[in-house]
C-alpha cells in the first residue's frame, strides 16, 4: 500500500465514523467526509438532512465548515474523503463541488469510498471546471 493509499484508508476510517453521526431519516444514506488540511489535521462532517430538503447540510460542507472553524486557510485543503451507505461511489452535489471550489487546494483531490479497494477520484476542476467567482 502506498501513502496516497494509506492516507486514503485513514480519512476513509474517519468518514465512516463520522457516516454513523448522520441525521438521515429522510433518504436513509447515512454520509460522512473527512477532510485533510495543509497541517495534517483531520476534520469530518456529516450530513444532516431536514424536511425541507433545501436545508439539507451535506457531509463534505460540514467537513469543510470544521476545518475552517479548526483554523484551516481558504484554498489549502489537501483531500477529501466521503463515504456514503447504500452507495459504491457518490459524486459531490452541486453546491458542495461549488464551496470546495474555494476551499480546497488547486491541486486537491476528492475521493468517493465505500471501502479502501473501490473508490473514484476527482479533481476539484474535473468536478467543477468552470465554478462562481467574485471578481
Amino acid at each position: 500500500m502506498n501513502d496516497i493509499q494509506k492516507s486514503v484508508a485513514l480519512l476513509l476510517t474517519h468518514a465512516r465514523a463520522a457516516s454513523e453521526m448522520a441525521y438521515s431519516p429522510y433518504s436513509r444514506a447515512r454520509v460522512g467526509a473527512s477532510v485533510l488540511d495543509q497541517e495534517g489535521n483531520i476534520h469530518t462532517g456529516c450530513n444532516v438532512e431536514n424536511a425541507s430538503y433545501g436545508m439539507t447540510q451535506c457531509a463534505e460542507r460540514n467537513a469543510l465548515a470544521a476545518a475552517i472553524n479548526a483554523g484551516m486557510k481558504p484554498g489549502t485543503a489537501r483531500t477529501v474523503v466521503i463515504y456514503a451507505t447504500g452507495f459504491e461511489v457518490l459524486a459531490p452535489c452541486g453546491a458542495c463541488c461549488q464551496v470546495m471550489s474555494e476551499l480546497l487546494a488547486e491541486d486537491a483531490v476528492v475521493y468517493s469510498c465505500h471501502d479502501e479497494k473501490n473508490y473514484r477520484s476527482w479533481s476539484i476542476r474535473e468536478l467543477l471546471p468552470e465554478p462562481f467567482i467574485l471578481n
